[in-house]
């Protein structure tokens, strides 16, 4: 197992590998397998990118993030111009049915809210204005419409588990109340982890999904 200085140094050097970051402005401290993020970066969409790059380092318990967005000249707009542009790139998103999502904007922090039926479809509002330019944030407040019944998602999300995750898809089960799904157990690494919560999102009629499983290294 790492060392609390160890770990430091692979996030460090995972953040310094990332073109897409400016490492030296992002300090990183570690306790306990808890990292810590801190700093000023230049784009909400490279502190997106700072959060993944220090999750993907093997040995991270926990990630805590004290980054803030700073723009800076042509970065920096005001909010009716980004509730503009949100609004025309979510009109070209064509997986979204029209005028299912309602923006706000409040001090470069853009609000989402509204419902779709799939997953994806919530997901891709959210990247679609992540990387907007003047962006200091993204709220995603969509909400999924219920189409199925309870035992039926959770028969798809264990069978999917089983199709996609042979090795850790016994340590994991699956509690459904309503369209609330909840998942328990335990796995390998993240990657596991993640691919439990993806599955679990990917069933239709899924309205939340809350991970309670733990990494086992």
């Amino acid at each position: 197992m790492r060392t609390d200085r160890q770990l430091q140094n692979d996030v460090i050097t995972e953040l310094a590998w990332e073109p897409s970051i400016h490492a030296e402005e992002i300090g990183v401290e570690v306790k306990g397998g808890v990292v810590t993020l801190a700093g000023h970066v230049g784009t909400y969409s490279e502190k997106l990118e700072a959060e993944r790059a220090a999750m993907r380092v093997v040995g991270v318990k926990a990630l805590a993030v004290e980054i803030d967005v700073r723009l800076a000249g042509i970065n920096a707009r005001t909010d009716g111009d980004i509730a503009r542009t949100v609004e025309n790139v979510l009109q070209w998103t064509t997986c979204l049915p029209k005028d299912s999502v309602k923006i706000k904007v409040e001090g470069g922090w853009v609000t989402l809210t509204g419902e779709v039926h799939w997953d994806y479809q919530r997901k891709a509002a959210a990247d679609a204005v992540r990387h907007l330019m003047g962006v200091k944030g993204v709220a995603d407040l969509i909400i999924l419409k219920p189409t199925v019944s309870a035992p039926l998602v959770k028969a798809d999300i264990e069978a999917a588990l089983v199709r996609r995750a042979h090795k850790d898809s016994n340590n994991i089960s699956v509690s459904v109340i309503g369209n609330d799904v909840t998942l328990s157990g335990s796995v390998h690494d993240w990657s596991e982890r993640d691919l439990a919560t993806q599955t679990a999102w990917g069933t239709p009629g899924v309205r939340s999904v809350t991970n309670n499983t733990t990494v086992t290294y």
